[in-house]
Order: C-alpha cells, then sequence, then structure tokens
C-alpha cells in the first residue's frame, strides 16, 4: 500500500499541474482516461465473474448504468433500491446473477433489514459503491430530526456499510458517491455539527454540498480505519450528469440545465465510469483514502482533507446512528 502511494503522489501532482480550464473537459489524464471515458470502456478488460458487488440506488441514473456495465462484465450485483418494485425492475438489464432489494436510506429499520438479509445469506461483498443520493430539495425536509439530504445521503450510507462490514472481503473496496459541491456549495466552515437538522438558514445547494463533503470525509476516516487491512476506501466525483438528481430543481434551473448539457454535462455512460473504475479496476488495488474526478486522482477541498473533521464527523455519525435507530429523533 505505500507503493501506491507514492504512485498516488506522484500521479496527483501531474493532475493538479494540468491548470487549463478546457483540459478538465476535453484531454485525458496521467492514465490515459479522462471526461469522456464511459463505464464500459475503463472495463472493457475485466472479468468480474468472481466478484460480489452492491450497488446503492442501483434504479436509475449512474446507479443503473453501473449495475448494467458491472453485470456485463459478469459481476454478482446486489442492487438496492428505495422500494422492492424499484429494486426487482433492475432486474430485466443484468444478464448475471442479480439480486434485488429494498433499502430506503432515510428508515434506519429498513437499512437493518437490508443488511441482516445479507448477511444470513451468509453473501461476502467485494465492493461497495454508496451511490444514492438526493439532490436540492427545495424546502427543509427532515426524518428523525435530521435534514434529509443529509441522513440520505451521508448517514444511511454510513449506517449500510458499518452494518455490513462484517461481510466484506479481505480486500473489499468501498467506493462512496461525493461531488465537487463538497467544494463549491458547501459551508465555509465545513461541517455544520450543531446543525444537522438543517433548520439554520436552510439553502437546499449548501445542504447538498454538506451532504457530499460528509461523504467525502466518511471515506477518507474509513480508509484511516482500513489501515491495518487490504480493505480500502476512497471518494468520488462522478462530473455534472443530467440524471433523477434534478427533479427538485424548478422549471426555469430545469430547461437551462437543458442548455448547458451539451457544454458542461456527462451522459450517463460517462458519469458512471469513475466509480466503476475506483470500484473494480486492477491498477486501483491498495489505493486508499484518495479522491477520484474523470477516473484520475483529484485535489479535494481543503475541509475535504481535514482528518480532525472527519473523525468528529463519524463520532456523531455514530450518536446519530444509534439516537434514529431506537426510533428518536435526534436533537441537535
Amino acid at each position: 500500500m505505500e507503493t501506491h502511494r507514492r504512485k498516488s503522489h506522484l500521479l496527483r501532482t501531474l493532475a493538479s499541474s494540468r491548470i487549463p480550464f478546457i483540459d478538465r473537459f476535453t484531454k485525458v489524464g496521467p492514465n490515459g482516461l479522462g471526461f469522456h471515458t464511459t463505464a464500459e470502456e475503463v472495463t472493457k478488460s475485466l472479468d468480474l465473474k468472481d466478484k460480489t458487488i452492491l450497488v446503492t440506488g442501483a434504479n436509475s441514473g449512474l446507479g443503473l448504468e453501473t449495475v448494467r456495465v458491472l453485470s456485463l462484465r459478469g459481476a454478482t450485483v446486489i442492487g438496492l433500491a428505495r422500494t422492492t418494485e424499484k429494486a426487482e425492475s433492475i432486474s430485466s438489464i443484468s444478464n448475471q446473477q442479480f439480486i434485488p432489494l429494498m433499502c430506503d436510506l432515510s428508515e434506519p429499520g429498513l437499512i437493518a433489514q437490508c443488511a441482516d438479509h445479507v448477511i444470513r445469506k451468509g453473501i461476502e461483498i467485494d465492493s461497495i459503491i454508496c451511490n444514492a443520493g438526493i439532490m436540492a430539495l427545495p424546502k427543509l425536509q427532515q426524518k428523525y430530526g435530521v435534514e434529509l439530504q443529509f441522513l440520505t445521503n451521508h448517514i444511511g450510507h454510513f449506517m449500510l456499510v458499518s452494518l455490513l462490514q462484517k461481510t466484506l472481503s479481505k480486500e473489499a473496496r468501498i467506493t462512496v458517491v461525493s461531488s465537487s459541491a463538497h467544494s463549491v456549495f458547501s459551508y465555509p466552515d465545513g461541517i455544520q455539527f450543531n446543525n444537522f437538522s438543517g433548520k439554520k438558514k436552510y439553502n437546499p445547494h449548501k445542504a447538498y454540498g454538506h451532504s457530499k463533503l460528509a461523504n467525502l470525509l466518511f471515506a477518507n476516516e474509513l480508509a484511516r480505519r482500513f489501515e491495518s487491512t487490504s480493505q480500502t476506501a476512497n471518494a468520488v466525483h462522478p462530473g455534472v450528469i443530467r440524471t433523477n438528481l434534478l427533479r427538485h430543481y424548478n422549471p426555469v434551473l430545469k430547461h437551462g440545465s437543458v442548455v448547458l448539457e451539451k457544454l458542461f454535462f456527462k451522459n450517463v455512460r460517462q458519469g458512471a465510469a469513475t466509480q466503476v473504475y475506483v470500484s473494480t479496476h486492477p491498477d486501483l488495488q491498495g489505493a486508499s483514502g484518495e479522491y477520484y474526478s474523470n477516473c484520475n486522482l483529484k485535489e479535494p477541498s481543503k475541509h475535504g482533507k481535514d482528518q480532525l473533521m472527519a473523525k468528529k464527523l463519524w463520532d456523531f455519525s455514530e450518536k446519530i446512528m444509534t439516537k434514529i435507530s431506537t426510533g428518536d429523533d435526534w436533537k441537535d
């Protein structure tokens, strides 16, 4: 793993030296992959027949494309969706063994049921892709006293991964889908430890960025806790993609996004590439605690590298998980 850390530092230095804005969209990175690379392309030489990979938010957008490509390469895929019907609807695109499971990441009881099902079946998981997410809810919504984006995007995944740790294979990979929003839209001082309820000056985009910063810090702290093992954890930015995440945007922004799409948005096949690459590619065996975009290393924000903030968030996440698992509301 130390060898990979030295290699990662070199690649990050090379990537950060590519300053011109246009390079982010038209050029490839040091590994030959880039903005336009698709999930099929990053896996074209891979045989995943001996791998079992769990994907959250598997019924649409990036999740659905991720399931399709992993199945194409022979993996057994456990596809999670908010309802049984949505999970079972994915089966039609999978040519290999597919296990549909219902898991609403805003409901701790359902997360526990899902994890228990996997454990009771004796399934060994080689990779978890924490892909599910909701974005920019126009008005403050809460469950169990927690702002809904933070609850679904971070706490739900934190709980799921925590409960499934005993099922992980020796060299399992955890890939957490974060976003550049962790820097662009988050709060100036990082995680709001006194405002998990979201009540203080709610802003849809800042709340989303807040949850994405939490995703990144979760992956970083998990990687630190994996250091004595061969298991790894990384975070990714998939790019800006027109998916169902935009379902909560107002009509004007939706119309504007159509205009911008051709210039700056990835399609779903391109958007799924980074999470599939990080979760499966042999070149990244041993890579941990990193942040990837366009299938290459990317430097996160200052808060995204804050180890003390990551540790503090982990401790608070455990407290929130314990509290809401009993049916009680979290109190800031």
